[in-house]
Parts: structure tokens; sequence; C-alpha cells
């Protein structure tokens, strides 16, 4: 399905490529007003509560791309995952710093290729209550947590949805705690966001990553259809450059400088 994916969207940057360019960006939009999940540390996460933005190795990788071209980035904190996703859905951001590919988020954004990274979600397990698991079955008499809204990729949602035990909740903090208190068996989240969120949290050594991944997807930019700041030019200008950035390797080393940030390294 994922490949699929990528098939259709290079189809749709070769249609772009064709199309007549648009009014220059700098001339249409000052500003871009960005979002993301604020559960997403060292990519993105809220530095304070009262401050209502957010930071990491995701707003500085696009600050990168878009300031020489004259725009500012604003990243706000808007509270939940599953709120930032419903205000892209309605125009009142401009972009989504952060998300897998989804047939339903595909109705309201456009994805920029490449993605930013690939990452892998595992199952996250207190110590000591460690179980086999080599392919998604052997989560079916298990109860899971997670965040609200949260993807894993498309055909591990649509298995989830039909056969597993997850609940939703705001915080990942609330999944590790009730995990801790045997109120569900495991945790759903991506390897590196859980290595430094647990590691903030103190709790490094009370969790284990169970070795086989759920799934290993992209992660993209992604600009809200409704944008007024979303033209042909501006998301051929950005993919140009976000690629020759992945190519460098710029992803990686703003999320290990990020990190230390996080974790207090620094």
């Amino acid at each position: 399905m994922l490949k699929a994916f990528y098939n259709v969207c290079a189809l749709v940057v070769t249609m772009f490529a064709l199309a007549p360019a648009s009014a220059s960006p700098e001339l249409n939009c000052k500003t871009l007003t960005v979002s993301g999940n604020p559960e997403y540390p060292p990519l993105l996460w809220r530095e304070s509560a009262d401050d209502g933005y957010l930071i990491g190795a995701l707003p500085a990788l696009l600050r990168e791309i878009v300031e020489p071209m004259g725009l500012e980035v604003v990243v706000r904190d808007l509270g939940s995952w599953a709120r930032v996703q419903h205000v892209a859905s309605l125009g009142e951001i401009d972009m989504v710093a952060g998300a897998f590919y989804t047939s339903e988020r595909i109705r309201y954004m456009d994805y920029l290729l490449p993605p930013i990274t690939h990452l892998p979600t595992v199952v996250w397990v207190p110590r000591g209550g460690e179980f086999v698991y080599r392919h998604w079955p052997d989560l079916l008499e298990k109860r899971g947590s997670t965040l609200i809204n949260n993807s894993f990729g498309q055909n591990f949602d649509r298995y989830a949805e039909e056969n597993l035990r997850i609940e939703g909740v705001r915080t990942i903090e609330q999944s590790f705690q009730m995990a801790l208190a045997d109120r569900v068996n495991y945790v759903l989240y991506e390897l590196l966001q859980g290595q430094v969120k647990l590691e903030k949290l103190g709790l490094a050594d009370d969790f284990v990553a169970l070795e086989t991944p759920i799934s290993r997807e992209g992660l993209f930019f992604t600009f809200a259809k409704q944008s007024p700041c979303n033209t042909v030019e501006l998301r051929e200008r950005i993919a140009a450059s976000l690629s020759k950035l992945v190519d460098a390797g710029r992803p990686d080393q703003l999320t290990q400088e990020f990190t230390r940030v996080y974790t207090g390294q620094d």
C-alpha cells in the first residue's frame, strides 16, 4: 500500500513540474503556521505548557528549508495530536510537521516527498512483563494503549481496529503509567520517541521494547489542502530543498542534537 502511495506521489510531483508556476510564494505567504504531535520528542515537543509553541528537530529542519525563501515558521502547540489533525483538516494551519500516510489524512493534506525519515514503532512493556511478540496476532489477547488518533501505518491501523484492544489517551505518559499500574499490557510508540521520553521521565530502566517492530513508516511534512500557502511552486521548492537535506543526512544530525536538548545532555 505504501509503495503504491509513493508511486502516486511521484506521478503527482511530475504533474506539478509540468504545470504553470503559480505566483511567487514570497508574495502570497509570509508566515507558515505549523503544528504537529506534541508527544514526539526529539522531533517535536512542547518545551513549556505556557508559551503555546513546539520545538524540536522537525521545526529546525523546516526553518532551514523555508527561511532562505523569506518565510517565517511559527510552530504552535494546539494540544493533542487528535486536535492537530482536526485543525489541519479545516485548513486552520498551513502545515503539519511529521505525519505518517493514511488514506484518511490524504483527503485533507498534501504529502511532500521525500519522507523526512523512517520510524519503527515497537511494543513497549514493563520490565518483567515481556511476552513473545513476532507478528500482530500475538497481541490478540493483550490490552494496549497509545495516543488518541495515532497511526502506525494503514495496514496495522486497520488490523488493530478490527482485532485489538488499544485504548487511546491524550499523553503517552498516561500510557506508560497505565502499563506500570497493570491496567494495560503494552504501549505502542515509536522506538526513538519511546527511548527519549522514558529517559526524560526517569523510566528508562522500567520498560523494554520488544525486538520486532509492528511497523516502519515514512514520516512526512504535509500541507493542509485548504491552506492559502499551499501552492504548487512552494511545495516544489520545499520538496527540492528537503531532498538535498535528507540526502546529506541533516534530519539525523538534528535528531541527535535535539535528543541531547530534550534529555538535558547539553
